[in-house]
């Protein structure tokens, strides 16, 4: 067994280049993932590239404390993640910080006021009638909209009613049913079959109808346009809505003039508007083109939904759908408003959900929904129906936001923070460099060249880890970086300090590695170890930038054991079988006599047998 044993170590000790062939091959890897994403330097935060940085803090309602849970915090981060991004804004970061807080960082070029406007108000959801919409932009004139044949329309409808064809793809509603059933394109079609018992509904008209939709719903085309492309007519002050409110002039010119194309414009369509008010919107269709809207004043409110939920319906062929369920008021007010609407021509027997002032569903009717609920239905993916349950559910959440901190960082004084970062740590390692130098001589070789492999591997996968995972190099997180400068060295110092210490008990360098090495490698776990769980723990209780330093501790300490264990102790085993290094040369760091080794330094040759002589 010893024998065995022996020739084990033998040979792992023989075969230190595959180690160092790995390593080598893992550099090259992360070397060629960046250049080939693109991704060849860090993602800077606001504090080092500029720009504001918003911590908000849930807030609950008086008995709704479990109204904060990751569900609604994660829609939350989804609602504000479309305010900025309606702003215009690239490369925001809306991330949930702990339990109850979310982390806005919104890179330069942007006004901090106008954003703290738009992240930092409760969510309004209402459901307001559609007077007219058509496509915007400068390339919506002669554009023809989605044709009624290219695809289903979707329907709000009673779960309990029967549903059959309506020629459109979509299941009608069954006028029998105790909860009639509406149908409702997300980029809504109107429907041209009609219910039996039911005033018909009215075939679609020469108007574009278009669903608007969040960015993770994908809808089907909405019904033809005129022929000519072109958009119905704005209704006159008498144009009925469905509610019989008519439209002021004013309105009718902001209507013309407005551009949903256009960031800012989307930003401030329907600034200022009260729920009372008739108002204009922008939203997008299947085909991803901004369309416009006007809107009647608000008949049902976002807190009148009391459930919306995405559900997979195996009844009919619907597949995935959204239910709606009202409280009482609610259920009167939506009955009240699809019994009108369901009388009007196309596009005015429309509601649009609005979130934000920004149409994210435009369904029509056929029919008075008097249940209490309603089911939106069509051709839903499970994401595309989840997400509008989402946008539905927030609406009626106990959830508001207050404000901890705002933190605005000019491009100049990031550039400033950064390249004091950069010199404090060019400044620790060049005083560890030269320790390692004065103390260690030729060792520091080794050392100097592990550290250069640790600083490679974590550049690397810090670049990476920018798109893959939103990870932005903030100012802690440079702290944290020039610490692993110190951690990772102490690393080197134990393994060192050990194979000393067995070339001071009398043994030559190569048994002295092998020897010192366990004993080393305890001490560099143990210790390593206690570091990450620090970086861990700070990880999960704070928020906001302290974060960075802890991640980039933890993430700084793994690397130390791949690169202590891979490069450094596999390095230092092939050193130890050159002249320079085994002979023990003064300039080695490993000189015996420099060390206080005791005698005998190596193992004396066998005494030559005595002469003798015979006699004669």
């Amino acid at each position: 067994m010893a024998a065995l044993k022996k020739g084990k170590q033998a040979s792992v000790q023989s075969k230190p280049g595959r180690s160092l062939a790995l390593m080598v091959i893992v550099i090259a890897a992360l070397t060629g993932g960046m250049i080939a994403s693109g991704n060849t330097t860090p993602r800077l935060g606001i504090d080092l590239a500029g720009g504001t940085s918003i911590t908000l803090r849930a807030v609950s309602e008086p008995g709704q404390e479990s109204a904060i849970n990751k569900t609604n915090m994660d829609t939350a981060v989804e609602i504000m993640e479309r305010r900025v991004n309606g702003l215009g804004v690239s490369e925001a970061e809306v991330q949930t910080q702990g339990t109850r807080n979310i982390i806005v960082n919104i890179p330069k070029g942007m006004n901090s006021e106008e954003a703290r406007a738009q992240v930092g108000t409760t969510a309004k959801l209402y459901f307001r009638p559609v007077l007219t919409t058509e496509l915007s932009g400068p390339d919506a004139a002669g554009t023809p909209a989605p044709d009624a044949s290219d695809g289903a329309s979707h329907k709000a409808t009673d779960p309990s009613g029967d549903a059959t064809g309506d020629g459109t793809g979509a299941p009608t509603a069954d006028a029998t049913g105790d909860k009639a059933q509406d149908t409702t394109g997300d980029k809504a079609q109107g429907a041209t079959g009609d219910t039996a018992g039911d005033t018909p509904a009215a075939s679609p008209s020469a108007t574009t109808q278009g669903r608007a939709v969040t960015d993770a719903l994908k809808a089907d085309p909405s019904p033809s346009a005129t022929a000519s492309g072109g958009a119905s007519p704005a209704p006159s002050d008498g144009a009925s809505d469905g509610a019989g409110d008519g439209v002021s002039e004013k309105l009718q010119a902001q209507y013309a003039a407005l551009d949903c194309t256009d960031g800012s414009a989307r930003a401030k369509a329907g600034e200022g508007a009260l729920p009372t008010d008739p108002t204009v919107a922008c939203g997008t269709n299947a085909r991803g083109q901004w369309q416009k809207y006007i809107l009647g004043p608000a008949a049902v409110d976002g807190t009148d939904v009391d459930k919306a939920q995405a559900v997979f319906n195996t009844q009919t062929a619907a597949g995935w759908t959204v239910t709606m369920d009202f409280t009482g008021g609610g259920a009167k007010k939506f009955a009240d408003i699809t019994g009108k609407l369901a009388q009007n021509q196309s596009p005015q027997n429309q509601f649009a959900i609005v979130l934000d002032n920004e149409v994210v569903s435009d369904p029509y009717v056929s029919q008075a929904l008097t249940g209490g609920n309603a089911e939106i239905s069509g051709q839903f993916g499970q994401e595309e129906a989840q997400s509008l349950a989402n946008m539905l559910s927030y609406g009626a959440l106990p959830l508001s936001f207050k404000e901890d901190s705002v933190t605005t960082v000019t491009a100049a004084l990031g550039g400033e923070q950064l390249h004091a970062g950069l010199i404090a740590g060019a400044i620790g390692l060049a005083l560890v460099v030269l320790y390692l130098l004065v103390y260690y001589r030729g060792l520091s070789f080794i050392a100097i060249t592990s550290l250069m492999v640790s600083a490679s591997l974590t550049y690397a996968i810090m670049s990476l880890l920018g798109p893959t995972i939103g990870f932005a190099l903030n100012l802690p997180a440079v702290c944290g970086a020039i610490v692993a400068i110190g951690i990772t060295a102490d690393s080197f110092i134990v393994f060192f300090e050990r194979v000393r210490d067995e070339i001071r008990e009398g043994r030559s360098l190569r048994p002295a590695v092998e020897r010192g090495w366990p004993r080393a490698r305890r001490t560099i776990l143990v210790s390593d170890f206690v570091s990450f769980l620090a970086a861990a723990v700070l990880f999960v209780v704070t928020v906001g930038k302290v974060q960075g330093f802890a991640f980039t501790l933890g993430l700084t300490t793994l690397l130390d054991v791949v690169v202590v264990f891979l490069f450094t102790k596999p390095l230092l085993t092939l050193m130890a079988r050159r002249r320079f290094f085994a002979r023990g040369h003064r300039w080695s760091g490993l000189d015996p006599k420099a060390l206080g080794a005791k005698p005998p330094l190596r193992a004396s040759r066998r005494p030559s047998a005595p002469v003798t002589t015979k006699e004669a």
